[in-house]
């Protein structure tokens, strides 16, 4: 049977289907030299000792969008193919998004402690909240997720600002700085990938930017936010509100971020319901299947599809 290294977690169903056509080896218990497949996934990726180990590793599956935690750079060097999960959690996190959107807007948090510790029977009713209709969102990274994204602020009559680093044949308003884009808006979305080229790009001044009625909303990655930079605008009043599942340490979050009330936290989970994860389970499998049946894979990251 071909040999397969597992890196991180899988499901019962991945490792049924897997263990049709390769022999599953664990970190613990390997031979490096007869290793030809990994999977993996967007937390764990391929740590650069471990590939350099792996002499002829042929493909890397990994279970998610993201793939910053493997050297791709090298992977193409080495002919080595790089496959990712796109398209198939698309909608489920354009709806997080807009869970963290709504929730902050409404503040979900706050009236549900409202409730539960009895304050509206005996303060009556609860303040005023804000309403998400016709507000200005700009999304950092108008890729496929940021796409689903403006489609489903459709109903809210929302208009569409955005960032990214080239302009896209869309109907929505560009902007080739960042930081003036978050000046116009009322709310802005982070959805690009993380790696050296977006680390901490929304940073002290693009959230002050944002201002005191101003709502930041991450589910990218934890890195592409300076996490010391909001934590000082939302204690000052500087920044008004954010919704985050993605954090820079995750998954460690800071007291200080936990402490604060105008914000609403997530433990990235924005493709994290039964029928996503089961797709993106089913592709990472599937790339590695046609893989071994006849050398080719159905979602290559982009650096990998000539290969």
């Amino acid at each position: 049977m071909t040999n397969l290294l597992q890196i991180g977690g899988i499901t019962a169903d991945m490792r049924e289907r897997l263990e049709t056509v390769f022999k599953i080896h664990q970190l613990d218990d390997f031979d490096p030299d007869i290793i030809t497949h990994v999977v993996t996934n967007g937390h764990d990726g391929v740590h650069p000792d471990l590939m350099a180990s792996l002499e002829n590793l042929k493909v890397i599956s990994g279970y998610g969008v993201g793939y910053e935690a493997i050297d791709v750079a090298e992977a193409v060097k080495r002919k080595i193919i790089v496959t990712h999960t796109p398209n198939v959690l698309n909608e489920e996190v354009a709806t997080t998004a807009l869970l963290l959107m709504l929730s902050c807007y409404r503040e979900v948090l706050r009236d549900d402690a409202y409730v539960r510790s009895g304050e509206w029977a005996v303060r009556g009713n609860a303040p005023l909240t804000r309403s998400l209709d016709n507000q200005t969102v700009g999304i950092l990274g108008l890729g496929r997720i940021g796409q689903a994204i403006a489609h489903k602020l459709v109903p809210w009559n929302a208009k569409i600002v955005y960032h990214s680093r080239n302009k896209k044949d869309v109907e929505y308003i560009y902007y080739d700085n960042l930081t003036k884009m978050a000046k116009d808006c009322d709310v802005l979305i982070c959805i690009i990938p993380g790696g050296p080229s977006t680390h901490k790009i929304v940073d002290a001044e693009v959230i002050e930017a944002l201002g005191p009625k101003g709502t930041l909303i991450n589910v990218s990655r934890g890195s592409v936010v300076d996490e010391h930079a909001l934590i000082k605008a939302l204690q000052s009043g500087k920044l008004g509100w954010a919704g985050l599942d993605v954090f820079d340490a995750e998954p460690i979050v800071p007291q200080a971020l936990r402490e604060l009330t105008n914000t609403v936290l997530l433990p990235h989970v924005g493709s994290g319901t039964t029928e996503t994860r089961a797709a993106m389970g089913a592709l990472t499998v599937n790339n590695l299947l046609r893989h071994h049946k006849d050398g080719t894979v159905i979602s290559a990251v982009p650096e990998c599809a000539g290969l």
